[in-house]
């Protein structure tokens, strides 16, 4: 009985030691891990209720942003940071200092968050292209994110994936962790991201709506939901588009917050390589159809049907145009949900973006409101927030949301 107790001291003592060596192992990328010098890269405890100001909806309840509801009882949440003329933060407001407006006209602020109410985050890291030969360093930047954050903010990781079905090798997204606080079970995962042969960047966003926040938010997080992915947002085998995921994102009311990886000319350069080179990188059918469709409808599908047969200057233009495309998607997802973009030329730059992003999630506040406007026509309306009493205050806030349509 004895011998038999102390076997199981023995095996819980190693699971300890395996749990802790993982955690610092965590850390020590963080800290030791070379950052990349030339080459472009491809990309708990509940705090109290926040503060609430003026009366509850004559409707009596307070429907969460995900849910599909009539227009007169949705409550429309904007994510809102302020800045002084200088561009520094301005924390300590109240409620009476916003006033907030639907297509120009004024609307009442019925809820209220101050920048100290936790948050939740569903962090997307891009692992694949050339990344799979550095992932290590996107693990380091994940983890110095993670560690920024306050401790009640919740996180979920999320990365992309390869998984064979026969022959055939696909890029799937894969949740590495959903929400939680607990910060070692997010090294954890962090840790446990791979790489992948494609990237299934529009799969992914549609993925952190329909799974990630598919339940409705806890009051004190209400409005303060966010989206924050490392990528060069260039989508290569999703079955998803952008349409798509911008209109889901103006429903829920989350914010997008975008680390762009600068790899376009990491990734030129193999484009333009023979197809017999074990350098090259191919463009995806995908992306060839959704070059063809952007930019040049009137074509042949069979013109951009095989990427080999494609001439040089031919793969150039398109790989330019899809990057300029990711940037722009990117830049209006952003600002259409009051979130932002940094650009990153490499993972050291990355790092300081996340910094950045963390500072800023801080800082939020969140304004909630019922809209005057009562009809359900399906159309998009614009959000406007002035801050009253300071000179020169930068507000960045979500711009409009959709309605939801019906009798």
């Amino acid at each position: 009985m004895i011998r038999e107790v102390k076997l199981k001291s023995y095996v819980a003592l190693l699971a300890l030691l395996s749990l802790l060596v993982s955690f610092a192992a965590c850390l020590l990328v963080s800290a030791q891990t070379p950052l990349p010098q030339q080459r472009p890269r491809l990309a708990g405890s509940v705090r109290p209720a926040p503060e609430m100001a003026g009366a509850s909806s004559p409707a009596d309840e307070e429907v969460d942003e995900n849910d599909v509801v009539r227009v007169n009882t949705q409550l429309i949440t904007v994510p809102v940071v302020v800045r002084d003329h200088e561009g520094r933060p301005v924390t300590g407001l109240t409620a009476s200092a916003f006033q907030l407006y639907e297509d120009n006209l004024p609307q009442r602020v019925e809820t209220f968050a101050t920048s100290d109410a936790p948050y939740e985050v569903a962090l997307l890291l891009d692992t694949s292209g050339s990344t799979r030969a550095e992932i290590a360093l996107i693990r380091s930047a994940a983890c110095a994110f993670i560690e920024s954050l306050r401790p009640d903010d919740r996180v979920a990781v999320l990365s992309f994936n390869t998984t064979e079905e026969g022959w055939e090798k696909l890029a799937t997204v894969g949740v590495q962790s959903y929400l939680t606080n607990d910060r070692e079970v997010l090294l954890r995962a962090v840790q446990n991201i791979g790489a992948s042969n494609g990237t299934p960047y529009y799969d992914a966003l549609e993925r952190v709506v329909q799974d990630i926040f598919r339940d409705p938010p806890q009051p004190e997080r209400r409005g303060r939901r966010a989206l924050v992915a490392l990528s060069d947002g260039v989508d290569s085998t999703s079955i998803s588009g952008f349409a798509s995921v911008r209109a889901h994102f103006l429903e829920s009311g989350l914010l997008a917050y975008f680390v762009q990886l600068n790899t376009e000319d990491y990734v030129e350069d193999r484009l333009l390589a023979d197809c017999q080179d074990d350098r090259t990188l191919r463009l995806a059918p995908a992306q060839l159809e959704r070059y063809r469709r952007t930019f040049d409808p009137r074509a042949d599908r069979a013109d951009y049907a095989d990427f080999c047969l494609l001439g040089s200057f031919e793969r150039m233009a398109i790989s330019r145009s899809l990057y300029r495309l990711a940037r722009q998607e990117m830049d209006q997802l952003a600002r259409d949900t009051g979130g932002r973009t940094f650009q990153a030329t490499d993972l050291y730059a990355a790092r300081t973006a996340f910094a950045e992003v963390a500072a800023e999630i801080g800082r939020q506040y969140s304004l909630g409101y019922y809209s005057t406007n009562k009809s359900r026509d399906g159309r998009y309306r614009q959000i406007r927030v002035d801050v009253r009493g300071i000179t020169g205050a930068q507000v960045s806030a979500r711009e409009g949301y959709k309605t939801t349509q019906g009798e």
